[in-house]
């Protein structure tokens, strides 16, 4: 993949907004309710035309197709695996139940669960109930022509395409098939390897996501750091076996603590996961680092040892606020990584995507999202300037 040789370089984490008509179109797919495939195929065509050209004129280096034809960063893998039903009763879930963080703040989880209802579409809950096999192979196909149509004509240095990891899927959706949980997480690795792999052949690069890696802690109120360790120490092993035989240098690993803005005092904290993160298969890492929970934890890297040739994607923008970052204080953000692992070894990103779930109430609005990505661009460009004139 490509490295800030001659400057910083930028990108983001994946999830873009989806437009008005685009979004009502997914919802009725989603929920089972009649819609024109033929309109909805153009639609998101158009669609990743659209956000592709604004990210380039936004000043992002390595894009994506801003995950318009999905539904969400994970749901959308349901229609390109086998072994799946969805259950009886549809239902949008509870955010964060059981958790560290509604314990601590239950008021606030209840009035963000109140505010959340206008406008969400509730969605069925998916087993897995039969064998796990991939048959995704058209759906990729079409997002990868997407990308590479909108690509035609556009001045970027690389592209992406965001994949959820199979860990992710195992802990997210029950299993009620397999006898043990390593062979239901082994098959889902061996299934998810084929969209890993088509989107690696077609010459993009593959940005795995496992946001639960880091937020099974707070997730998980009577697990231990030591415990969440030992869990994650065994995710990453199947997160590697999912990508074997797969060049490790067109792999970017994406790890963060959700679309959560609420108060996030239990998040794991870096210092007591990072080994472990860096035992991922990947050449590049993309992390929280610039929301007020996790901005001080840049330093931290002055202790890791980071793997010769890996690129750190700091996040240097938020999805936890509205408000949008001075391109100087990106700026600050990005030199303060270059000074510890190299100017070259840094591409600026954001902490997490902006519309995860696309049918779901988005807390930072489209507009302020371009205006973020500006300022990551303008931020980028500041911080070239004095990397590169004080060498």
């Amino acid at each position: 993949m490509k490295r800030s040789t001659n400057r910083i370089l930028t990108t983001h984490v994946g999830s873009i907004s989806r437009p008005a008509d685009l979004f009502a179109v997914i919802a009725a797919k989603e929920t089972g309710k009649s819609y024109d495939k033929a309109a909805l195929s153009a639609r998101v065509k158009h669609a990743v035309q659209e956000v592709v050209r604004r990210q380039a004129e936004c000043g992002i280096d390595i894009v994506n197709d801003g995950e318009q034809s999905k539904p969400s960063f994970n749901g959308y893998v349901l229609e390109r695996l086998e072994g799946f039903k969805s259950s009886p009763a549809p239902t949008a879930g509870v955010p964060w139940a059981g958790s560290r963080e509604r314990a601590s703040f239950p008021e606030f989880y209840d009035w963000i669960e109140e505010s959340a209802r206008i406008g969400r579409v509730s969605l069925p809950q998916w087993v897995c109930t039969g064998p796990v096999r991939y048959r995704g192979a058209d759906a990729v196909e079409n997002d990868l022509a997407n990308l590479k149509a909108a690509l035609e004509g556009v001045a970027v240095e690389e592209a992406f395409i965001p994949a959820i990891a199979s860990t992710y899927v195992a802990s997210s959706r029950k299993n009620e098939y397999y006898r043990t949980e390593e062979e239901y997480q082994t098959a889902l690795a061996d299934a998810m390897r084929e969209e890993y792999k088509a989107i690696i052949d077609a010459g993009f690069v593959v940005q795995i996501d496992d946001p639960r890696l880091v937020t099974y802690y707070a997730l998980n109120p009577d697990v231990s750091i030591k415990d969440c360790r030992k869990w994650a120490e065994k995710r990453v092993e199947m997160i590697n076996y999912a990508t074997q035989g797969i060049a490790q240098d067109r792999i970017r690993f994406h790890t963060c603590y959700s679309i959560d803005v609420g108060p996030r005092v239990h998040d794991m904290e870096l210092k007591d996961i990072v080994d472990i993160v860096l035992k991922v298969r990947a050449g590049a890492y993309s992390f929280e680092a610039s929301n007020p929970r996790h901005e001080h934890e840049w330093s931290v890297w002055k202790d890791v040892k980071v793997p010769d040739g890996t690129v750190l994607i700091p996040g240097v923008i938020t999805h936890t606020t509205n408000l949008v970052e001075h391109p100087d204080l990106v700026s600050e953000r990005i030199q303060r990584f270059a000074q510890v692992v190299g100017r070259e070894n840094v591409i600026a990103g954001a902490d997490c995507g902006f519309a995860a779930g696309a049918l779901a109430n988005q807390l930072i609005h489209p507009t302020v999202v371009w205006a973020k990505f500006q300022a990551l661009a303008e931020g980028a460009r500041r911080a070239s300037n004095v990397l590169w004139r004080s060498h």
